[in-house]
């Protein structure tokens, strides 16, 4: 039997599609679940190899329930990202107006993509109700429970629907970024082109407490490329900090970062060092003087000559 994929599913969705970019698909059993946590947890229970699930889009930034499920629970790493360029269709029963339409669905990270057209084209009084994943969503709709729903056009023949209006965004150039995760072990090598993640917390809340952690990255000329703020559960004003980060954890630089954020921090996460998604090794940009592999080195050379007397 192939290993596994967990993904949110149903089929049909934006999910799957981005899924279905990786080359490795063609030797795995790709299983739709209900939800981004039952993707995880199928991970942790060992019921799949990995899981692909949503972890940012270009209009509203991170999902937080992706985000969250990383954050708690039995760690797992990130091994592998894809950006998926968004467009959304309305999909109907065969038959049904613009006009007919009283109520919509679709995964709650789609309404602010297409909140603007809905107030051009759609009835002040419809209806909006949050679907499990955009495909469900269209699922509903065959069955009746909904007259319309946002998804992709791919989805419309999988569920007997009809696409009445396509190529559906408020924002242009719209993305969104999918990670495939599996339990932790050893990152792929750096590729020159890569990113690292991780989750920290703040020791105490004081002025400048947030800002010292993010030297960490700065004096070492580390950029980022995420930086958002969870709730802890603890009580208002507590947070954890999600952070994306150019480089891998095998960089001088990064490594450096995290050494001191675990110096820092109470506790602090690692989700994982892979490749970027879209980015040539030729256009990441070049570490700025004094932050290079080999000036860590030579710097640390430096050091242990000083203290054998031979500087």
């Amino acid at each position: 039997m192939p290993a596994s994929y967990a993904y949110l599913g149903p089929e049909g969705t934006f999910t799957e599609v981005a899924l279905r970019t990786l080359p490795e698909t063609a030797t795995r059993e790709l299983v739709p679940v209900v939800s981004v946590p039952a993707a995880l947890d199928a991970v942790r229970n060992g019921e799949a190899e990995a899981a692909f699930v949503p972890i940012e889009n270009s209009v509203e930034g991170g999902i937080t329930t992706t985000l969250d499920e990383l954050v708690a629970g039995a760690p797992l790493m990130i091994y592998r990202e894809v950006l998926l360029d968004i467009t959304f269709a309305l999909l109907v029963r065969p038959g049904t107006k613009l006009s007919d339409i009283k109520s919509v669905t679709a995964h709650p990270a789609a309404q602010p993509q297409v909140r603007n057209w809905m107030k051009r084209h759609l009835a002040d009084d419809v209806v909006w109700e949050s679907a499990a994943s955009n495909a469900d969503g269209a699922r509903l709709v065959q069955e009746g429970r909904y007259d319309a729903a946002f998804a992709g056009e791919f989805a419309a023949d999988r569920y007997g629907l009809e696409p009445l209006v396509t190529e559906i965004h408020d924002a242009e150039n719209a993305q969104t970024r999918f990670v495939l995760v599996g339990k932790p072990a050893r990152p792929a090598a750096p590729t020159g082109a890569d990113k690292t993640s991780v989750v920290i917390w703040q020791r105490e809340d004081h002025p400048g407490a947030l800002m010292e952690l993010l030297q960490q990255f700065a004096i070492r000329g580390v950029n980022l490329m995420l930086l958002q703020s969870r709730p802890t559960g603890k009580g208002i004003g507590n947070y954890c900090f999600a952070i994306d980060a150019e480089g891998h954890i095998s960089d001088r630089r990064v490594a450096e970062a995290l050494m001191g954020l675990k110096r820092a921090c109470p506790q602090v996460r690692f989700l994982g060092s892979y490749p970027r998604a879209g980015v040539a090794v030729e256009d990441v940009r070049k570490p700025r003087t004094g932050t290079s592999d080999d000036e860590f080195v030579a710097a640390s050379d430096w050091l242990l000559r000083c203290q054998d007397g031979r500087f």
